[in-house]
């Protein structure tokens, strides 16, 4: 894997990233990911040949789940595919991944902090995030290769705002696992 690119929405979810990796901040959101991950693949002289490694924190939609994880399908939570679907519109609101662990993770614009939210989420998927849909669909429309890594920072709830007290000892897994998957076989 000599042609990375590891992306995290936050300077503090990468803090630990391997320095001799190349490291694109993409910023929070749905829309600020698919335009940093877009932008930089579009700027490579052969995209597809890049493998893009998001990394960083997701809350857990169902009780126990905590420690690392490498989305195998990743949703769009926040779309109304379904109507917009039937009015003819098809949306892609879902993307499978290969070599991921069997979790699925669902993306939306929205900071989870609720109970009821989790639970109604927690029907498609295990965890939540803001990115990683974004950045599975930007890779994927230049054919390069994504895997989604987040690391259990909260359940959702309203321990979900203390996440700035949590995130660098996220990010120390997640750059331990980049160390162990991605590093040292480049």
């Amino acid at each position: 894997m000599s042609n990375i690119l590891v992306v995290s929405a936050t300077r503090s979810e990468a803090a630990h990233v391997p320095v001799e990796l190349p490291l694109l901040i993409c910023g929070i959101g749905k829309v600020a990911a698919s335009i940093a991950v877009t932008r930089s693949l579009a700027a490579h002289p052969d995209p597809a040949s890049v493998t893009v490694i998001n990394v960083g924190t997701a809350g857990a939609l169902r009780p126990s789940m905590a420690g690392l994880y490498v989305a195998s399908v990743v949703h769009q939570h926040d779309i109304s595919s379904a109507a917009l679907t039937a009015m003819g519109y098809p949306v892609v609101d879902r993307i499978e991944l290969p070599d991921g662990d069997g979790s699925e993770l669902a993306t939306g614009d929205t900071f989870v902090a609720d109970p009821a939210h989790r639970d109604a989420l927690a029907h498609r998927a295990a965890l939540v995030d803001m990115e990683g849909f974004a950045i599975a669909r930007a890779a994927g429309e230049f054919g390069a290769p994504c895997r989604l890594v987040k690391v259990v920072s909260d359940e959702a709830d309203a321990q979900a705002m203390d996440w700035p007290a949590r995130v660098d000892a996220v990010a120390g897994l997640l750059g331990d696992w980049l160390r162990t998957h991605v590093a040292d076989a480049c």
